[in-house]
C-alpha cells in the first residue's frame, strides 16, 4: 500500500504544482476559466497558492510522513470546490472530469494515509 500512495502523491504533487503555478503566475488558460466560472482574479491566486500550499506539504510528506494526509485532505476540499464550480456553471464532463479524478485521488491517498494524520504537529 506504501509504493500506491507514493506514486498518487507525486502525481498530486506534479499536478497540482503545474496547476497552482499555473494560477499564480496568470496563465491564460486559467485567467480565462475564472472568467468563464464568474469568479475574480484574486480567487484564482488564492486558489494556487492553496494548491501550491498543499502540493508542498505532499513534497514534505516523503521525508515526513505525516504532512500527506493533511497535504492529501486539503487538495480533496479543493477538488470539491472546483467540481462544484464546474457543476454550477454546466461545464461538460470532458471539462470536469480532471478536477474529479485529482479529487478522487486526493481523497485515496488521504484514506490509505489516514493513520499517519496522528503524527502531524498539533494534532494530537
Amino acid at each position: 500500500m506504501n509504493i500506491l500512495s507514493i506514486v498518487l502523491q507525486s502525481l498530486l504533487v506534479l499536478a497540482f504544482l503545474m496547476a497552482g503555478l499555473g494560477k499564480v503566475t496568470g496563465s491564460k488558460m486559467h485567467v480565462e476559466g475564472f472568467k468563464h466560472w464568474g469568479l475574480p482574479q484574486w480567487f484564482r491566486v488564492v486558489t494556487g497558492l492553496v494548491e501550491l500550499v498543499a502540493a508542498a506539504a505532499l513534497v514534505i510528506g516523503y521525508w515526513e510522513p505525516s504532512w500527506v494526509a493533511a497535504g492529501a485532505l486539503l487538495l480533496g476540499v479543493t477538488a470539491i470546490g472546483g467540481v462544484l464550480t464546474h457543476v454550477r456553471v454546466k461545464d461538460s464532463f470532458k471539462q470536469t472530469f480532471p478536477i474529479i479524478m485529482l479529487g478522487a485521488l486526493a481523497f485515496i491517498v488521504f484514506f490509505i494515509r489516514l493513520s499517519d494524520l496522528a503524527d502531524f504537529p498539533g494534532f494530537k
